[in-house]
């Protein structure tokens, strides 16, 4: 009988810095997490054990501690990032019904040492699995250690027995303890013997094997007379770090093999906590069910009978499209390449019907299609935005979509980050529908070849899916409010996002082109300066050559140290800035490298036929309800250095046309300002005064003519970061100053925006009663964190509270804007089309004639989308480039 028992503090570590941040759509960290369960699968697979359990530290001290204050002392605390993830771990851990141990006064190395220990006294084998060597003394004939180690992703491991350790120390696994008495363990800062380093301390270990027999024979220790005397100096050393290393294996724990059998997860448990992470691959992979009586309806998508025809016959597909028109709604489902569609309509309470339309066996298979998809007949379906974008391309302008249930998902739970349709058939009716997917989705599914009887009852399935599911979702979207916000924002804009889509903007190549080449002569001018100023040549983008030219050959002060070497990220650059010139021609370098590849090559890459990049808008992924831009993102063109902000100018207007481009000045500051209803600010908006000189004003008791650049900066950043909910020491890392004096700056704010510092409180306590917040038009966000015993997910929900309602808010605010622009631009007749949103901005793509028109009406429309008690603004301007519409 085999037990594993796993590392805890020393896995969960390893899978955080060798696993990029990962993070939930709400930002939840959750690498570590990830890391830590992909690690511990793939070892179970892998060694079958009988039993399983976990050990982790606890914060209390433990002996070693008591024993020397040093003890560990250089260590710093976990990143908040990780210290976030080991409770959730946790709670995952015992929903999988994995045993873990864990004890105060005692380390996990003593727990998993007196655990090897019993397990070799019941006739057990053990199997260690750790990233330190402090376990590898455990090592016996019964006990082996797999060493684990992860990076950029990837994870593996080295296993060591009493034959592999011996290769590989030249003495028995005991005694590395004694090999850590003499040369020490900077990790844990256990000192060894004062000048005795590795080199010396294996040799003596490999010939004398215990500090115990060397100490003994001292006299007759074969040595160089200065490492003796520096032994017989550090007799006392050598002792107390003996003791230090050496792994207790009595730890007062009530344990037995038996105890860790491995047992089923609690399926619909874990279920809820992967929903929450987002890790619907492993739902996927460990068959997880949602639990019953979850959001559920009925045990199956109908209670009665489903008929389905396949429609060859032109005379009875326009019978069925007549019926249909007479239909409150039916429900359709389509392949992606449009090529099978299938509508399902309930003849009664029970009874449903389902037709197959093809375009190989349908004549005048794409009439029938745009004369199903125009506004006259109402339909139900899944991810509307999309099948829009695809009808657009077949010159099929699409309408009457009244229920998506995509949409409608992302609405009721805006953090579950996949509204994939067998996913929210698993949440809403403990359905298993993904392999459904698979059958109708490949590619020679429709083929004569294929099991056309498993390929359209999988097919029928879902498009009965989306039915069984709007019959769900509508109620409980009308119950919680969100009925207005759906079916006149949210639905009726997936037509404005697929026509946008389909539009695209104009990129000019040529410039793009010419761009890349004038980075490419900055970027080789900068190595040469970079192999110039370094003395030779090297890999500049190879983080260990570049730290080993900054500290060791250059001599730069370190400031930050990472296991494979020195770091030199950018917080570490902006540092050591004024220290040498090499360390901005470096960051130059990498500016520079960084708008090449990502935004110059990646841009080009995805230019389509007709000149113009056409991005895909995402209407269900952030948790506030803002839209976000994919292939390419647009929206994160970079506008804050000056080179970046060129890139605007490759996004241009056909000949005979420009680009009118209006945005929001600070709709999150007047949004704060109404939704706290404080006067104060209320009234700076209202005065046209420039709110962050009024604030500076207020702030440092100055008359507004007083304030300087300085000071206008720095209340700025008090501006945005109440928004944000930021500390006082975040507040002081922004704007560079002392913490205390960062928290006066938000004091004399708060005192004088009292309004604001009386909502910040109460939308917190708010949502700790409620459970969540929610936005002028009423879209929630659930907040489950505040009700977190640990501390950082709770500070994490409190900022979420604080920001949610306002950056919700100015999302909405901007969804009703482009319905209204897009609505006006068609009823006036005019030939402007609205090409593109980036976060408070919008671009319209017009005749030069309509320019004037154009701007006046989009300015008005994105200031009368909403009615607050300050007035919104919207500066617009014309140009014949994105860069020059800006202004």
């Amino acid at each position: 009988m085999k037990l594993m028992v796993i590392d805890g503090n020393s896995i969960i570590n390893r899978a955080f810095y060798g696993i990029k941040l990962l993070t939930t759509k709400d930002g939840q960290p959750t690498n570590a997490i990830y890391g830590f369960l992909n690690i511990l699968n793939k070892l179970v697979e892998e060694e079958q054990p009988e039993a399983l359990c976990v050990t982790f530290d606890r914060k209390a001290p433990t002996f070693r501690h008591l024993a020397y204050e040093g003890y560990k002392a250089q260590r710093k605390g976990m990143p908040e990032e990780l210290a976030a993830q080991l409770p959730v771990l946790k709670e995952v851990l015992e929903a999988m019904n994995i045993p873990r141990y864990e004890l105060d006064g005692w380390e996990a190395d003593d727990l998993i040492g007196t655990i090897s220990v019993k397990d070799t006294a019941a006739g057990w084998d053990t199997v260690i699995v750790t990233g330190d060597k402090d376990s590898l003394q455990l090592v016996t004939h019964t006990t082996r250690v797999k060493l684990v180690s992860t990076r950029m992703g990837q994870t593996t491991t080295r296993e060591m027995t009493p034959e592999t350790f011996r290769e590989a120390y030249g003495f028995d696994p005991i005694h590395m303890v004694d090999l850590k008495a003499l040369m020490g363990d900077t990790s844990d800062n256990i000192p060894g013997v004062k000048g005795i380093g590795e080199k010396t301390a294996m040799d003596l270990i490999q010939r004398y094997h215990s500090v115990k027999v060397i100490y003994e024979n001292l006299d007759r220790v074969e040595a160089k007379p200065a490492v003796l005397k520096k032994l017989a100096e550090g007799a006392a050393q050598a002792q107390m770090s003996y003791d230090l290393a050496l792994i207790h294996t009595d730890a007062p724990i009530d344990f037995t093999p038996e105890a860790n059998l491995r047992q089923e997860p609690n399926g619909p448990v874990l279920y809820q906590l992967f929903l929450q992470l987002e890790f619907n691959k492993l739902i996927d992979k460990m068959g997880l069910k949602a639990p019953q009586g979850e959001v559920q309806q009925q045990e199956g998508e109908f209670t009665g009978t489903c008929t389905s025809e396949d429609v060859t016959d032109r005379a009875r597909a326009e019978e069925l499209l007549a019926l249909w028109r007479t239909c409150d709604s039916v429900d359709v489902l389509a392949l992606p390449s449009l090529d099978v569609v299938v509508v399902e309509h309930w003849e009664n309470e029970t009874d449903s019907h389902a037709a197959i339309l093809r375009s190989d066996r349908l004549e005048g298979y794409n009439e029938v299609l745009k004369a199903l998809f125009a506004p006259d007949i109402k339909k139900n379906t899944h991810d509307v935005k999309t099948l829009l974008s695809r009808l657009l391309a077949e010159g099929i302008q699409g309408g009457g979509f009244v229920f998506d249930t995509a949409l409608a998902a992302y609405l009721l739970a805006p953090t579950d980050g996949s509204y994939e349709l067998e996913t929210l058939g698993m949440r809403w009716f403990n359905h298993e529908y993904d392999k459904a997917k698979d059958t109708y989705l490949a590619k020679d599914a429709f083929t004569p070849l294929a099991d056309q009887g498993a390929v359209l009852g999988a097919f029928l399935s879902h498009c009965a899916l989306i039915g069984a599911l709007k019959e769900a979702m509508a109620p409980r979207l009308s119950e919680l409010g969100m009925g207005k916000l759906y079916y006149e924002v949210e639905l009726p804009l997936c037509t404005v996002l697929a026509e946008m889509e389909q539009a695209g903007v104009l990129v000019d190549r040529s410039a793009l082109t010419t761009f890349g080449e004038m980075l490419d002569g900055r970027i080789k001018a900068d190595e040469a300066l970079i192999y110039d100023l370094a003395g030779e040549k090297f890999n500049i983008n190879s983080t260990q050559q570049f730290g080993h030219i900054l500290f060791d050959k250059l001599g730069l002060p370190p400031v930050k140290k990472t296991k494979t070497g020195y770091s030199t990220n950018a917080e570490v650059l902006e540092k050591l800035r004024d220290k040498h010139p090499i360390v901005e021609a470096v960051l130059d370098y990498r500016q520079l490298a960084k708008l090449k590849s990502t935004y110059v090559d990646g841009l080009t890459k995805v230019i389509a036929p007709d000149g113009r990049i056409h991005t895909s808008f995402q209407n269900t992924v952030t948790a506030t309800g803002r839209l976000s831009s994919t292939e390419p993102n647009l929206q994160n063109i970079p506008v804050r250095t000056e080179l970046g902000a060129e890139l605007r100018k490759m996004f241009v207007a056909p000949a005979g046309k420009v680009l009118v481009d209006a945005d929001y000045s600070q709709i999150e500051l007047r949004l704060l300002a109404h939704i706290a209803g404080d006067e104060h600010m209320i009234a700076a908006f209202r005065s046209g005064e420039d709110i962050h000189t009024v604030t500076a004003s207020q702030v440092f008791g100055v008359a507004p003519e007083q304030v300087t650049h300085e000071m206008r900066r720095r209340a700025k950043a008090v501006n945005f970061g109440i928004v944000y909910g930021i500390s006082d020491f975040s507040l002081a890392q922004d704007i560079g100053v002392a913490r205390w004096e960062a928290k006066e700056y938000m004091d004399k704010y708060f005192e004088k925006y009292a309004g604001v510092h009386a909502y910040m409180a109460k939308v917190v306590e708010q949502a700790k009663a409620d459970g969540y917040v929610s936005t002028l038009m009423g879209r929630r966000r659930w907040l489950p964190e505040l009700k977190s015993s640990n501390f950082n997910l709770r500070s994490f929900g409190e900022r979420v509270a604080l920001n949610m309602p306002i950056q919700g808010t100015a999302a909405d605010i901007i969804k009703v804007a482009m319905l209204r622009v897009r609505d006006r631009l068609a009823a006036e007749g005019l030939e402007a089309r609205l090409i593109l949103q980036v976060h408070d901005e919008l671009i319209v793509e017009c005749p030069e004639e309509e320019a004037e028109r154009v701007r006046e009406l989009l300015a008005w429309e994105m200031e009368h989308a909403a009615e607050l008690s300050l007035p919104l603004t919207a500066d617009a301007h014309v140009g014949h480039s994105w860069a020059q519409a800006k202004g």
